[in-house]
């Protein structure tokens, strides 16, 4: 199947969240995703498998960089299509996401691990570089 971008360059096709079809995932799977998140550090509590499943951002979702409001600004899809990428923003949440790596290499089976990089720690490669 093909990627699908987020704003950022996530691959939500790739996304152990991500839930639109096709890429629905079983009751078991997304216990797995929101255990994995507790595990990681991603959440304080472990969630629901309501809300730890996903069907793609949204301007009025939570996001630390407000990357998919920025988008909808400008009226482009994702972050490579402006003329100002990669931003000072951009840049950090980079960074941010690549810091998640080493202590998810550690914790997360292989298999795991392949899953999170290509859903979020291929966002540059994603996007491509300027």
């Amino acid at each position: 199947m093909d990627k699908i971008l987020a704003a950022c360059g996530n691959d939500c096709s790739a996304c152990p969240r991500y839930v639109a079809p096709p890429y629905e995932k079983t009751e078991a799977e997304l216990r797995h995703t929101a255990e994995l998140w507790l595990k990681i550090g991603y959440r304080d509590r472990l969630v629901s498998n309501t809300e730890i499943s996903c069907t793609g951002c949204r301007p009025e979702n939570w996001c630390r960089y407000n990357v998919v409001k920025c988008c909808v600004s400008k009226g482009i899809r994702n972050c490579s299509e402006c003329a100002e990428y990669p931003c000072d923003n951009m840049k950090e949440c980079f960074a941010v996401t690549k810091s998640f790596a080493p202590k998810c290499r550690a914790i997360c089976t292989d298999a795991e691990y392949e899953q999170l990089k290509k859903a979020f720690f291929e966002k540059e490669e994603n996007l491509g570089t300027r």
